[in-house]
Protein backbone atom coordinates (compact mmCIF):
# COMPACT_ATOMS: atom_id res chain seq x y z
CA UNK A 1 0.00 0.00 0.00
CA UNK A 2 1.34 3.43 -0.90
CA UNK A 3 1.84 6.27 1.55
CA UNK A 4 -0.79 8.32 -0.29
CA UNK A 5 -3.35 5.52 0.01
CA UNK A 6 -2.51 5.13 3.68
CA UNK A 7 -2.92 8.88 4.21
CA UNK A 8 -6.38 8.88 2.62
CA UNK A 9 -7.39 5.95 4.81
CA UNK A 10 -5.99 7.74 7.87
CA UNK A 11 -8.10 10.81 7.12
CA UNK A 12 -11.16 8.55 6.76
CA UNK A 13 -10.40 6.81 10.05
CA UNK A 14 -10.05 10.11 11.87
CA UNK A 15 -13.23 11.53 10.36
CA UNK A 16 -15.14 8.38 11.30
CA UNK A 17 -13.76 8.54 14.85
CA UNK A 18 -14.74 12.20 15.33
CA UNK A 19 -18.42 11.23 15.45
CA UNK A 20 -17.80 8.84 18.33
CA UNK A 21 -15.50 11.22 20.19
CA UNK A 22 -18.35 13.75 20.18
CA UNK A 23 -20.84 11.10 21.22
CA UNK A 24 -18.56 9.76 23.94
CA UNK A 25 -18.00 13.27 25.27
CA UNK A 26 -21.76 13.77 25.36
CA UNK A 27 -22.23 10.56 27.31
CA UNK A 28 -19.58 11.74 29.76
CA UNK A 29 -20.76 15.32 30.26
CA UNK A 30 -24.49 14.60 30.12
CA UNK A 31 -24.46 11.27 31.92
CA UNK A 32 -27.63 11.94 33.96
CA UNK A 33 -29.58 12.77 30.82
CA UNK A 34 -28.22 9.70 29.03
CA UNK A 35 -29.12 7.44 31.95
CA UNK A 36 -32.61 8.97 32.07
CA UNK A 37 -33.08 8.29 28.36
CA UNK A 38 -31.84 4.73 28.87
CA UNK A 39 -34.36 4.20 31.67
CA UNK A 40 -37.15 5.58 29.49
CA UNK A 41 -36.09 3.26 26.66
CA UNK A 42 -36.09 0.32 29.11
CA UNK A 43 -32.45 -0.51 28.61
CA UNK A 44 -31.82 -3.44 30.99
CA UNK A 45 -28.87 -1.70 32.67
CA UNK A 46 -29.43 2.04 32.14
CA UNK A 47 -26.34 3.01 34.14
CA UNK A 48 -24.13 1.92 31.23
CA UNK A 49 -25.48 4.85 29.19
CA UNK A 50 -23.41 7.20 31.37
CA UNK A 51 -19.65 7.09 31.81
CA UNK A 52 -19.21 3.40 30.82
CA UNK A 53 -20.50 4.07 27.31
CA UNK A 54 -18.42 7.26 27.18
CA UNK A 55 -15.26 5.29 27.93
CA UNK A 56 -16.28 2.63 25.40
CA UNK A 57 -16.86 5.19 22.63
CA UNK A 58 -13.69 7.15 23.37
CA UNK A 59 -11.62 3.96 23.41
CA UNK A 60 -13.17 2.80 20.12
CA UNK A 61 -12.46 6.20 18.57
CA UNK A 62 -8.86 6.23 19.73
CA UNK A 63 -8.36 2.67 18.51
CA UNK A 64 -9.60 3.50 15.02
CA UNK A 65 -7.98 6.92 14.64
CA UNK A 66 -4.60 5.99 16.11
CA UNK A 67 -4.53 2.51 14.67
CA UNK A 68 -4.16 0.67 17.95
CA UNK A 69 -5.84 -2.65 17.22
CA UNK A 70 -8.19 -0.79 14.87
CA UNK A 71 -10.10 -3.98 14.14
CA UNK A 72 -11.19 -4.11 17.78
CA UNK A 73 -12.17 -0.43 17.71
CA UNK A 74 -14.35 -1.10 14.67
CA UNK A 75 -16.02 -4.02 16.45
CA UNK A 76 -16.54 -1.85 19.53
CA UNK A 77 -18.48 0.63 17.40
CA UNK A 78 -20.58 -2.21 15.98
CA UNK A 79 -21.31 -3.57 19.44
CA UNK A 80 -22.36 -0.10 20.59
CA UNK A 81 -24.71 0.75 17.71
CA UNK A 82 -26.69 -2.50 17.79
CA UNK A 83 -28.39 -1.98 21.19
CA UNK A 84 -28.48 1.79 20.61
CA UNK A 85 -30.44 1.24 17.42
CA UNK A 86 -32.79 -1.35 18.88
CA UNK A 87 -33.54 0.42 22.16
CA UNK A 88 -33.44 4.11 21.27
CA UNK A 89 -34.53 4.45 17.65
CA UNK A 90 -37.66 2.28 17.35
CA UNK A 91 -39.23 4.58 14.79
CA UNK A 92 -42.09 2.18 14.16
CA UNK A 93 -43.39 2.74 17.69
CA UNK A 94 -44.06 6.48 17.26
CA UNK A 95 -47.47 7.78 16.28
CA UNK A 96 -46.33 11.32 15.58
CA UNK A 97 -45.06 11.54 11.99
CA UNK A 98 -42.28 14.02 12.81
CA UNK A 99 -40.96 11.90 15.70
CA UNK A 100 -41.22 8.77 13.58
CA UNK A 101 -39.18 10.44 10.81
CA UNK A 102 -36.55 11.69 13.26
CA UNK A 103 -36.17 8.23 14.79
CA UNK A 104 -36.15 6.55 11.38
CA UNK A 105 -33.31 8.83 10.31
CA UNK A 106 -31.35 7.94 13.46
CA UNK A 107 -32.16 4.23 13.04
CA UNK A 108 -30.89 4.07 9.48
CA UNK A 109 -27.85 6.25 10.30
CA UNK A 110 -26.93 3.62 12.88
CA UNK A 111 -27.49 0.83 10.36
CA UNK A 112 -25.06 2.65 8.05
CA UNK A 113 -22.56 3.04 10.89
CA UNK A 114 -22.89 -0.67 11.66
CA UNK A 115 -22.18 -1.50 8.03
CA UNK A 116 -19.21 0.86 7.89
CA UNK A 117 -17.73 -0.52 11.10
CA UNK A 118 -18.04 -4.09 9.82
CA UNK A 119 -16.40 -3.10 6.53
CA UNK A 120 -13.60 -1.42 8.51
CA UNK A 121 -13.16 -4.55 10.61
CA UNK A 122 -12.83 -6.68 7.46
CA UNK A 123 -10.52 -4.13 5.87
CA UNK A 124 -8.21 -3.99 8.88
CA UNK A 125 -8.09 -7.79 8.91
CA UNK A 126 -7.41 -8.05 5.17
CA UNK A 127 -4.68 -5.41 5.08
CA UNK A 128 -3.17 -6.36 8.42
CA UNK A 129 0.20 -4.87 9.25
CA UNK A 130 0.60 -3.43 5.73
CA UNK A 131 -1.62 -0.46 6.61
CA UNK A 132 0.56 2.60 7.16
CA UNK A 133 -0.02 5.19 9.89
CA UNK A 134 -1.08 2.74 12.58
CA UNK A 135 0.55 2.08 15.91
CA UNK A 136 -0.24 -1.64 15.83
CA UNK A 137 -1.75 -4.05 13.39
CA UNK A 138 -5.05 -5.83 13.92
CA UNK A 139 -5.46 -7.95 17.02
CA UNK A 140 -7.53 -10.66 15.36
CA UNK A 141 -6.06 -12.52 12.42
CA UNK A 142 -7.82 -15.26 10.55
Amino acid sequence: MSTAEGAVILVGRVLFAVFFVRSGWGHLTKADRMIGAAKAARLPVPYVAGWPSAVWLLAASASIALGVWPDIGALMVAVFVIPTTVYFHRYWSFDDAAQRQTQATAFFRNVEILGASLVMFGFFEAVGHALPFTLTGPLVTW
